[in-house]
């Protein structure tokens, strides 16, 4: 036993000392630190052999263990404070369960008396057998419980109505609604051609709306919509990106969608809305209500997503950029309920809502220092077109709205494809500016931009317009664009050889819109 104390003191003794010596020498440390008198004794034997220099010396050093003194204790006092500011007493912790787990008890008790006052309440409607029956207490938590099972929605088209205040999708069950007892389908006009469509869309703006536009801008904007489901209208302010989609709807009797992007949008659900836990209901937007009754007609439908660059859209857009990328039309879907209830809107498919193809998406855009860059990936799925000045005024014939289907304009838009493809000719001089930019700007086209430029071309050619000029478009907006990401100030020369290659290669002063854009990026520093 002595051996074991020996070892005891000799060891683990010597931890113990050391452990204690750590608090001796803090100790020690803020004694010295802080005792003053100690320091005055110091100061005065060496006070009358100290020179004026050295006397400025230890004014210096006290002055700064003094900063270094008050900085320790106001670090130790936040530290405390830090520690210490969300502590309460165990009582007080006692108390505070003991009130929610009585609040969590008054609210079930409320629960099941509502729920027993609207029994009460279809009872004396005569609601009968066939309404579903209410829950209460445990039933209602077992329902809760199994609240994201997958059911079928026994909603159809060929049910009655339903009561909108009854479904947790107020709005689109008034759409629903609409839809089978209000709704008749216009006629259709199937004899317009898009040069025709072209030519009256302009003459309707200037004559009924007062908005005037270039025929080549409408031109531009129309062979869009047969290229791809995105466009975005960049620009100043007041140059007509907002009217020019607005303009369309009216002339083609269905009123565009405006969806105001908001600064603080950054997730999915600003878009597609919500469940809300609390009210039991979904917080439904203006973009899903113009999603899903698109569904009902035939009508081609622009939403506008206007300020779309006011906060960062590859954040709220990024899923509808993916979906609209996926080759199958049967894959365009959105998914904004875990499960579909009895009563949900009949276009509700296992939680999903379908995005038909006659829905289109134009995003207004601002560059200013309010607003956010748009990334690569947006553009490289939109057709850009730029606004830069408002056209002159014209006298144009009277034009009535038409109504014209999707199915029409899509039909249109393959019969061009077929008529106008881009000719061997054009495309040879594709590659070889393909093959200079890829030498000198270290950029490429993409397979993405190849196939927009063969969608476009031949839909610009069938709305009245030249395959010079929509290649000229094309080249600027959608290569040129790209131009933007690298050192302007260092390739102006670059730039200006680009420049008279392109006349070399397509004849001088044809690619008018690439030479303009050249340069306004060679005045950018």
């Amino acid at each position: 036993m002595d051996n074991f104390f020996r070892y005891f003191f000799q060891d683990i003794g010597r931890v113990f000392r050391a452990f204690i010596d750590v608090f001796v020498s803090l100790g020690n440390f803020f004694n010295y630190l802080i005792n003053f008198p100690m320091r005055m004794k110091i100061i005065e034997e060496y006070a009358d052999s100290l020179s004026t220099m050295e006397w400025v010396m230890l004014l210096i050093a006290n002055l700064v263990l003094l900063v270094a003194i008050v900085g320790i204790f106001v670090g130790i006092f936040k530290l405390c404070k830090k520690l210490f500011r969300f502590r309460i007493s165990p009582k007080k912790y006692d108390e505070v369960v003991k009130q929610v787990k009585s609040l969590q008890r008054d609210l079930i008790r409320a629960n099941y008396e509502k729920d027993k006052l609207l029994a009460m309440r279809l009872a004396d409607l005569g609601a009968g057998d066939g309404l579903p029956q209410l829950m209460t207490g445990e039933e209602e938590q077992s329902e809760e419980e199994t609240a994201f099972v997958p059911q079928n929605n026994r909603n159809s088209l060929d049910s009655p109505p339903v009561d909108p205040s009854e479904s947790r999708f107020f709005r689109l069950t008034t759409v629903d609604n609409f839809y089978k007892t209000q709704y008749i389908p216009p006629v259709y006009n199937s004899q317009i051609t898009l040069a025709e469509f072209c030519e009256n869309f302009r003459n309707f703006a200037a004559s009924q709306l007062h908005l005037y536009y270039d025929l080549d801008l409408i031109r531009f904007f129309v062979a869009s919509l047969g290229a791809a489901r995105i466009v975005i209208l960049q620009g100043i302010s007041g140059t007509g990106k907002t009217s020019l989609p607005y303009a369309f709807g009216k002339f083609v009797n269905k009123d565009t969608t405006v969806v105001s992007v908001q600064p603080a949008w950054r997730e999915r659900t600003e878009l597609y809305g919500y469940y809300n836990e609390f009210t039991k209901k979904y917080s439904e937007t203006e973009f899903l209500n113009a999603i899903y009754e698109c569904n009902y007609f035939r009508d081609p439908h622009i939403v506008i997503l206007d300020e779309m660059n006011i906060a960062r859209v590859e954040y709220y857009f990024a899923e509808m950029l993916s979906i609209l990328e996926m080759p199958l039309q049967e894959e365009w879907k959105i998914e904004i309920a875990s499960a579909v209830w009895d009563n949900d809107p009949c276009l509700i498919e296992g939680g999903s809502v379908k995005i038909p193809n006659n829905v289109w998406f134009v995003g207004t855009i601002n560059n200013d220092d309010s607003t956010f860059a748009v990334a690569d990936k947006v553009y490289d799925r939109a057709i850009p077109i730029d606004l830069d000045s408002r056209a002159e005024a014209f006298e144009g014939e009277y034009v009535e709205p038409m109504s014209v289907s999707t199915d029409h304009l899509i039909e249109l838009f393959a019969e061009a494809k077929q008529m106008y493809p881009v000719s061997q000719e054009i495309l040879d001089k594709l590659e070889l500016v393909n093959d200079y930019v890829i030498k000198n700007f270290r950029l490429a086209f993409g397979n993405r931009i190849m196939k927009q430029i063969g969608d476009f071309v031949p839909c610009f050619i069938a709305c009245g317009g030249t395959e010079i000029q929509a290649i000229d478009f094309m080249l600027a907006k959608k290569v040129l664009r790209k131009f933007e990401s690298l050192s302007l100030a260092f390739i102006k020369d670059d730039l200006t050889k680009f420049a008279n290659f392109l006349d070399r290669t397509f004849g001088k002063n044809t690619m008018k819109i690439c030479k303009e854009y050249i340069d306004v990026l060679k005045k950018t520093n």
